[in-house]
């Protein structure tokens, strides 16, 4: 059954992967449709939680705007999402980032990390 389930889930799967962890800054671009036409909206922040697996991942982006915390989750593999840029990579110890909803202006900054041997072999 697992193998049939894969088989399935890989026509839906993107060909080249976005390539972000939890912690990073990103940028992705998405694809809206406003009538007949369609244009290209940006969504910038951080990546504050990542769960499910195949088709069924998905992401979550958290950014502030006007004082107000806005929260937004993608699904990885959607055709809705034209592109994702990294604008800086976060170090975290943590595999979910949800205390960051707590806090607010200079607290939910996240020191950078640097590039190592560790974030060669990944990149």
């Amino acid at each position: 059954m697992h193998k049939l389930l894969q088989e399935a889930e890989a026509a839906s799967k993107r060909e080249n992967a976005l390539q972000f962890s939890i912690g990073d800054t990103v940028d992705v671009h998405c694809r809206i449709l406003e009538g007949d036409k369609e244009r290209i909206q940006h969504f910038t922040g951080v990546v504050i939680a990542r769960r499910g697996s195949g088709t069924r991942e998905m992401f979550t982006v958290r950014r502030i705007v006007a004082g107000e915390g806005v929260e937004r989750t993608f699904p990885v593999h959607s055709p809705k999402i034209a592109s994702l840029e990294v604008v800086r990579h976060g170090r975290t110890r943590r595999a979910k980032l949800f205390y960051l909803r707590e806090r607010s202006g200079k607290a939910t900054r996240l020191t950078e990390r640097r590039r190592g041997k560790r974030d060669e072999v990944q990149e």
